[in-house]
């Protein structure tokens, strides 16, 4: 079997097991996810950080932007520039009024948020359908969050529940790996 072809039976098996946790535990996880996350030095010590606007599916980080504003951290999110086919991290200052509709159907930085250098970056939230405990990561199959994670020198910190935790993830050359993953029940750093 191709090595996409394993990746696309792993991305099947993920959604179907993501699919089996109830709506209400996935807003009880979330919460722990969350909680777990804003006792890490990594994040206490961030200054500009790199979140991301969840799926439905993906564990809700979202109330970690009021959070990092509370805390006085520069906050960016991906924006994807469709003419250059890949993301960009904006500035967001303002919860109601710096976010639209983006691209791939989630919420992006609206065009007036200022572009923040990716070498500026602390620290990243990583979304994916999959993790093993080696730091790498199974996204979506398109490549674009790798070549923005690609362009990040801060630690990158893969988010998921626990059920998307597995054993090896196949991965290619330019893949990129996490530094650490966070589930709701664990802070793991990577073992590459």
């Amino acid at each position: 079997m191709s090595l996409q072809a394993q990746k696309q039976n792993l991305r099947e098996h993920l959604r179907e097991r993501l699919a089996t946790i109830p709506e209400i535990d996935r807003v009880e996880l979330s919460g722990k996810l969350r909680a777990l996350f804003q006792k890490q030095n990594v994040w206490q010590n961030a200054k500009i950080i790199l979140l991301f606007a969840p799926h439905s599916n993906e564990p809700d980080t979202w109330p970690l932007l009021s959070a990092a504003f509370t805390a006085n951290k520069i906050v960016a999110l991906p924006k994807f520039m469709a003419d250059k086919n890949h993301y960009i991290a904006c500035r967001v200052e303002n919860l109601e009024r710096d976010f639209s509709q983006g691209q791939f159907g989630i919420r992006e930085p609206n065009p007036e948020c200022i572009e923040i250098p990716l070498n500026r970056l602390d620290l990243a939230l990583v979304p994916g359908i999959g993790f093993d405990t080696m730091g790498r990561r199974l996204g979506r199959g398109k490549g674009f969050y790798d070549r923005l994670l690609a362009q990040i020198p801060g630690t990158k910190c893969g988010v998921c529940f626990d059920e998307q935790i597995v054993e090896t993830i196949p991965t290619e050359p330019h893949d990129v790996r996490v530094n650490y993953i966070l589930t709701p029940t664990r802070w793991l750093e990577a073992t590459a």
